[in-house]
């Protein structure tokens, strides 16, 4: 594929871990926070939270979030779409 033929990156952050409690987004311990890892698109980061929320499912304390790194590195991108 000819790079004016790809497409844009959209980086994706999939993070996870305890929180304190239902009610915030709030990690119980930040040195135990999961960072699964960076992705290129949603597809590809959606399947790896999915993965790590299945294998968590027993711990209603743990979850699992998709950080659009795309919008914060260019915010003013999602206002030209």
């Amino acid at each position: 594929m000819m790079p004016d033929q790809m497409q844009p990156q959209l980086l994706h952050l999939v993070i996870g871990g305890e929180l304190t409690d239902l009610e915030h987004v709030t990690f119980k311990d930040l040195d135990k926070v999961d960072i699964v890892g960076v992705y290129p698109n949603y597809a590809s980061a959606y399947a790896a939270w999915r993965a790590k929320a299945q294998q968590t499912v027993d711990n209603a304390h743990v979850r699992y979030f998709i950080v659009h790194l795309h919008r914060l590195l260019d915010p003013a991108a999602d206002s030209k779409r």
